[in-house]
């Protein structure tokens, strides 16, 4: 699956965010554009994991 992800340099905060529109603008970041991509996967990778059936 191609996911579309922008990464975008922060002045004020001095670090890079990752944010994916299609899948809800899920958004990371990180100090070096690798570290803000590589949250990203994590968080799109949190967000497409299935809801444990305790939780429903």
């Amino acid at each position: 699956m191609m996911i579309r992800a922008i990464i975008e340099w922060d002045e004020e905060c001095q670090a890079y965010s990752a944010t994916c529109p299609e899948l809800n603008f899920v958004s990371s970041f990180g100090e070096t554009k690798d570290e803000a991509i590589a949250n990203l996967k994590d968080a799109i990778n949190l967000m497409l994991e299935p809801i444990p059936d305790e939780f429903l």
